[in-house]
């Protein structure tokens, strides 16, 4: 029997294609119509908006066969957009028809107690006896804005689909589909580390074997619990830059500078070592070596940020993709990739929209790009012109084809002390005073958040908290906070600033800058609610275990992988 893979156009199908590989399975892929009368068992991954991937597969003339492929019978997995399409329509582009296999519209998640998207690992629940290795014991990676509603009660006939379902915040929906030849995930298996990559195998071995599900059993509601099993993020973070030598090495800075100290700092005992490193770049390892062992130790997400190499080279000339590709082949869970996604040229002349930039990301392996300074002018831009979009900017165009939960702005602010009985500025809403009980040097003190440009070099006239709220109307789906003074200190994250900017958005929030214990990870979620915390140097030192982190979470009563 033959194994395909359908890729339309928009999406990082990379992945699953290296989980394949990785199980053993040999497989071949959708190229034309033509091609879905050779494939025996079918598997489409994707992400991204509804719309997008109905008109890619329309433009491509693959909509029909893909039809008439799964009415034949023969066993097909949809993944994520693959999953969503077999329903009748979705919320977030009503005009735009799916399939219309499971009588049901796709609807937005509701954002008034909880962040949207869904971002993050869950559970699912299984429904029927033949669970396709789906344990309510294990997380799984969800990404999604949309999801369905499950109703057995109201609406039956969508109901009979269901094969899992999951809770998050007091939505309950469905996770997996499987009725006859269909099955679906809204999860991304191939992003889900063993567990995911156990139910894809499962899956394969009963379609190879031709297998035939039981019919599914009786439906009954499943009223929301009290808490549900989302966790909350601990993510390893490597700064990604070339060395003097040229050598593509991960760095990590102290308050953004990540040169090693002149000799005036160095004891006189390390003395020699410190002549030959002064003033070079500090090398913490190879990106690609340290992927793998985060993944192996357990981190839930991984970002590589390319921080100052090849941000004007053209799209073609990009080593960053190379480390991409080959970190999707070794890790499986979710890779962010920032540095250099803007509009660009080619050596010719030719120009290259960020959506494309994005794009050559995601086909090699990366699920989310984190924009920097192009958000700053972006935001910039929509509040001189009263808050109205142009459709633009780097946010609004990549979202429009990957889903807002593709894009992540990441946030560099720094301090701006002010006197307090006296200041009356634009910020004083945004005011952060120092506590009595608080650090000696912040008390009777008051500051803002400034944002910056170029790795923290420039200074702009916009705040944290409305670069935040303008990130997500422009349609960013997380938000990555750092902060320039807690950079590299190990005194904490900047629980003010990540409170401050939680409370203003709606969307997922990432502390990052200044975690130096176990601890540090406890107290913001705690103080915070933020969803997810990152680390670097304490990781890439190991000073402090991500198994530690998560040790230390349990026992406080916050749930995590």
């Amino acid at each position: 029997m033959a194994l395909f893979l359908l890729d339309h156009g928009a999406g990082n199908v990379q992945s699953l294609a290296n989980s394949i590989r990785k199980l053993g399975y040999d497989f071949s892929w959708i190229y034309s119509p033509d091609d879905f009368h050779k494939a025996s068992v079918l598997v489409f991954p994707g992400q991204g908006a509804f719309h997008t991937a109905i008109e890619c597969l329309t433009e491509r003339g693959l909509l029909e066969p893909l039809y008439n492929y799964i009415q034949s019978g023969k066993p097909y997995f949809g993944i994520c957009i693959g999953m969503q399409i077999l329903f009748a329509s979705s919320a977030e582009s009503p005009s735009t028809l799916g399939l219309g296999l499971i009588p049901c519209q796709m609807e937005r998640f509701d954002d008034t107690t909880k962040p949207v998207p869904h971002m993050g690992w869950n559970t699912a629940d299984p429904i029927d006896p033949d669970t396709l290795s789906i344990s309510s014991s294990d997380h799984y990676y969800f990404v999604h804005s949309y999801r369905a509603k499950y109703d057995p009660e109201d609406n039956p006939e969508a109901a009979v689909w269901a094969h899992s379902t999951t809770q998050y915040g007091q939505e309950v929906f469905v996770s997996t589909v499987r009725k006859g030849n269909v099955f679906g995930a809204q999860f991304h298996p191939e992003k889900s580390g063993v567990a995911g990559l156990t139910v894809i195998d499962a899956w394969i071995k009963q379609s190879l074997a031709g297998h035939t599900p039981a019919e599914p059993s009786p439906r009954i509601p499943r009223p929301p619990k009290p808490q549900h099993s989302f966790t909350r993020r601990i993510i390893a973070c490597m700064d990604v830059r070339a060395n003097d030598e040229g050598d593509l090495i991960v760095t990590k800075g102290d308050q953004y500078d990540v040169r090693e100290k002149s000799l005036t700092s160095v004891p006189l005992s390390n003395i020699t070592a410190a002549v030959k490193t002064a003033g070079a770049v500090r090398n913490l390892g190879k990106p690609v070596a340290l992927a793998a062992r985060y993944f192996e130790s357990g981190a839930d997400e991984l970002c590589l940020l390319n921080i100052t190499s090849f941000r004007h080279s053209p799209l073609q000339d990009q080593p960053m993709l190379a480390v991409v590709r080959a970190a999707a082949e070794r890790v499986f869970v979710p890779l962010t990739i920032g540095g250099g996604i803007k509009d660009t040229v080619d050596p010719d002349g030719t120009k290259r929209s960020a959506v494309e930039v994005a794009g050559a990301y995601f086909r090699v392996g990366a699920d989310k790009v984190s924009i920097g300074s192009e958000a700053v002018y972006a935001v910039e831009k929509v509040r001189e012109a009263g808050g109205r979009l142009d459709g633009s900017s780097a946010i609004e165009t990549i979202s429009k084809v990957y889903g807002s939960q593709a894009v992540v702005v990441s946030i560099d602010p720094k301090r701006v002390y002010v006197d307090p009985a006296t200041y009356d500025g634009p910020y004083k809403d945004e005011l952060v005073h120092g506590r009595p009980d608080g650090p000696e040097n912040e008390r009777g003190k008051a500051w803002w958040y400034q944002c910056t440009v170029s790795g923290g070099r420039e200074a702009r006239p916009v705040s944290a908290v409305q670069l935040a709220q303008g990130a997500q109307m422009l349609g960013a789906g997380e938000i990555l906070l750092n902060s320039i003074d807690r950079d590299g200190t190990g005194l904490g994250f900047d629980r003010d600033l990540i409170g401050l900017v939680k409370r203003a958005v709606t969307i997922p929030v990432v502390a990052s800058s200044g975690a130096g214990t176990k601890e540090h990870f406890v107290n913001v979620f705690i103080e915070t609610g933020v969803e997810a915390a990152l680390a670097a140097g304490i990781f890439h030192r190991e000073e402090v275990g991500i198994q530690e982190v998560k040790l230390a979470s349990r026992q406080a009563g916050i749930n995590v992988r």
